[in-house]
């Protein structure tokens, strides 16, 4: 399959690595920055474009991969493509796509991406949608290669996912970025903590999160976290963040 990916970031430099180890032909990576795409092209012996009017109008599937508010201007200039155009994005109805070209889908991986963090497809749930069932067949296929999770998945739900996504993931690294600035203030290593980190997320691997929930407010101990406000007093943020959630965690009880 010749597969032209518009994107260099996170996403597209982890699925591109992917799709080649698979030997699937990435034929070229689009950036409107040269060097990122020559970056990444280079790992996958791909052609490097930073122009949209240079790609390759043959190609089987194109793969957008940039900011949800640009995939509706690529997906523009991609109309007289005959092949299947995808996006990877959470959020964005694949409508977006399909109002401007012949054939339109989603493959959406669910993982958090750092380049300096290689991650093994395998067990990376992937989830497809497309407007007809032979497109579905395609990606369902492509997305068989890379991973044992695949999910048929609308719009709808696959918002959904990604919003629970954002309190599972997004939120959970905030709060360690939270704790490591109280460490720091006050002369702490945020490596003492990893061990905690590990193993709760561990715990969540085997049972319901709400079944292993530890802690002040799951006891009820009013004294404690009353402590814990007072030694915030000057980090009235922090302290709000504190109180709504040991809030949430007290509605638990109930």
């Amino acid at each position: 399959m010749k597969i032209v990916l518009l994107g260099s970031g996170n996403v597209a430099t982890h699925l591109a690595k992917a799709l080649k180890a698979k030997g699937e032909n990435v034929a070229q990576v689009y950036s409107p920055n040269l060097i990122n795409a020559k970056s990444l092209a280079d790992q996958i012996e791909a052609e490097a474009i930073d122009d949209l009017s240079q790609v390759n109008q043959t190609a089987d599937l194109y793969i957008i991969s940039v900011k949800d508010d640009a995939i509706e201007s690529i997906a523009i200039s991609l109309k007289k493509v005959k092949g299947l155009v995808v996006h990877t994005s959470g959020t964005t109805d694949v409508k977006v796509l399909s109002a401007h070209v012949k054939q339109a889908g989603v493959f959406y991986p669910l993982q958090t991406f750092s380049k300096a963090k290689e991650v093994s497809f395998n067990n990376i749930p992937l989830c497809i949608e497309a407007t007809d069932e032979n497109q579905l067949d395609i990606l369902k296929q492509l997305a068989s290669e890379l991973s044992n999770q695949v999910y048929e998945m609308d719009g709808k739900k696959r918002k959904v996912l990604h919003l629970a996504a954002v309190f599972a993931c997004n939120f959970p690294n905030h709060l360690y970025a939270l704790a490591n600035q109280i460490l720091d203030q006050n002369g702490l290593d945020f490596n003492i903590i990893r061990p905690l980190i590990a193993e709760t997320a561990d715990k969540v691997m085997a049972n319901l999160p709400e079944n292993v929930q530890t802690g002040p407010a799951m006891r009820a101990d009013e004294s404690t976290m009353n402590k814990h406000l007072g030694m915030l007093e000057n980090l009235p943020e922090l302290q709000n963040i504190y109180q709504t959630l040991s809030n949430s965690i007290k509605l638990t009880l109930k």
